[in-house]
């Protein structure tokens, strides 16, 4: 298997910034070879070597190595690997599902080349053969996925099928060629059945499934070969989204001033924490103040006040309740809050009850900067009479998404590009669809976040993401530019603790020390 410091999340930072769908893939490649007269064998010849590289590096003691062929050209990247493999003098054995015979171009060419060489090939023609080869799966020391590539269309078909989920349970590594077979390279989704690789070589393009939707559990660690394409050849179409890491967001923070004081760096108001949930405000309200607005004050329940200020000091906590009084007065109470603030954070622990719905339209209709999260989405999902606006930014994850899509939570994540960018659009607001590869969207771009991981599947870190982005909404930044900042920096904090203290028990505000940090880093 590979090393757990190969697959951290370091190698994403050395892939590039743009990010394509299979059809602009293969339109670039065609182009290379059409227009520019780069020979295809070449191009393949280079993408198997690229592999052939990358086996001996992640796996520099393996003696037997069985490729799993289909009938496309990934077969002919899986041919040019075990002709390399066997000429290295390792054991190579070629499961080629479907007749040899059925080989079109190049990749015949580097199947006759393979076979005249001596290379152990076997055609599987049905499922029942697959028993015969399971202890070849079990043995080998690496598996090369080059069954299926970009053209796949539908779900997998029976003996595709068959073989993969044989594949997938036996221990050996897996190498994908380009993309691991049955996954989806435009939206991430599992078509029926998907090999699960422990590193995938995607060439020419990174293809925008492979780092959102179930992209990353399938694609192990990632790296990229652009098969030495020259640069002239990317401008022949637009990217589908940009790839967003700690080096390539650029924060526009300016610099403070030896005058400074807070009133430069804005106030930040979190309305939220209904009965028993004081702690989603405090966390919000915390994390804007560490990444350096210049005021944050709280709305909530009275009886939340005490616990909040003991334990966070720093923080204006106000009493909002509906106790005693009518919900009328503590509109005034609110407004009267909001008027002071410059951004407003809505939704951490809010809840779902008329006192939740008073915070919610009083934010929203003082149309200030507002980051709009937990159950306000699903209070607002509810209520249609609630307008959002411009200056709004939304962090719902996949569940929230739904319900304010009025879809399934499946049918939202076959194509989490499309809902990402229906949701800004309906809404005309700035979207953060959270989730593995979370997606930012205007309405009209599209960013993905190639941070994060399963460290980050614990309660209270959306709400620290809330007050994060709302801490940088109060320094100045537009609020695309906040959202994308804020989402980097929260998931590079989370990558990085992942690495000190592993993936299970850390806690959400442990987060901030290390945003704080990292923020100062990309701002110097």
């Amino acid at each position: 298997m590979i090393d757990k410091a190969q697959a951290s999340g370091d190698y994403r930072t050395l892939l590039p910034g743009n990010l394509y769908s299979a059809e602009q893939t293969r339109l670039l490649d065609s182009y290379a070879i059409d227009t520019l007269g780069i020979p295809a064998l070449l191009l393949m010849e280079r993408a198997g070597r690229a592999c052939f590289e990358h086996l001996g590096h992640c796996w520099p003691q393996a003696k037997q190595v069985t490729v799993l062929a289909g009938c496309g050209n990934n077969a002919g990247d899986g041919y040019v690997i075990a002709a390399l493999a066997h000429v290295a003098g390792l054991q190579v054995m070629v499961l080629q599902v479907g007749q040899c015979s059925q080989l079109r171009g190049v990749a015949a060419l580097c199947y006759q080349r393979a076979k005249a060489l001596g290379v152990s090939i076997i055609e599987v023609l049905t499922t029942d053969e697959l028993a015969d080869y399971q202890s070849l799966l079990l043995e080998s020391d690496v598996l090369i996925d080059a069954l299926l590539g970009l053209g796949i269309q539908g779900e997998v078909r029976a003996l595709y099928a068959a073989l993969i989920s044989r594949a997938n349970k036996v221990a050996t590594p897996v190498m994908a060629v380009d993309i691991p077979s049955g996954l989806c390279p435009d939206t991430g989704q599992v078509l029926g059945v998907a090999l699960k690789a422990d590193l995938t070589v995607t060439f020419i393009t990174v293809k925008q499934g492979l780092l959102t939707g179930s992209g990353p559990d399938y694609t192990g660690r990632l790296v990229f070969n652009d098969l030495q394409i020259p640069a002239s050849v990317y401008q022949q179409v637009l990217p589908v989204a940009q790839r967003l890491d700690l080096t390539t967001v650029r924060p526009r923070l300016p610099a403070r001033l030896s005058t400074a004081h807070k009133g430069n760096f804005g106030h930040v108001l979190v309305l939220g924490g209904d009965r028993g949930m004081a702690g989603a405000v405090l966390m919000a309200a915390t994390a804007a103040a560490r990444v350096g607005a210049g005021l944050v004050s709280i709305a909530t329940r009275r009886e939340h006040c005490g616990a909040v200020i003991a334990r966070q000091p720093e923080l204006m906590c106000h009493a909002i309740s509906d106790q005693n009084d009518d919900l009328a007065r503590a509109e005034e109470r609110v407004l009267a809050l909001i008027e002071k603030a410059t951004i407003l954070v809505v939704g951490p622990g809010l809840g779902q009850t008329a006192w939740s719905t008073m915070l919610l339209r009083a934010a929203l209709q003082a149309k200030k900067p507002t980051v709009i999260d937990a159950d306000a989405l699903n209070v607002l999902s509810q209520m249609p009479d609630l307008q959002t606006h411009p200056l709004c930014i939304m962090t719902p994850h996949p569940k929230e998404a739904s319900r304010l899509l009025c879809c399934t939570l499946s049918s939202l994540q076959q194509d989490r590009f499309v809902a990402a960018r229906e949701l800004a659009q309906r809404f005309h607001a700035i979207v953060v669809l959270k989730g593995a590869g979370t997606l930012i969207s205007d309405g009209e771009t599209l960013s993905l976040a190639s941070v994060g991981g399963p460290l980050m599947a614990s309660g209270g870190m959306g709400d620290i993401l809330s007050g994060v982005i709302g801490g940088l909404l109060a320094q100045g930044l537009e609020p695309h530019e906040a959202a994308q900042l804020g989402v980097v920096l929260h998931g590079t904090a989370a990558d990085r603790l992942a690495l000190q203290q592993g993936e299970r028990g850390v806690m959400a505000m442990e987060l901030l020390p290390v945003i704080q940090h990292l923020l100062h880093q990309v701002h110097t």
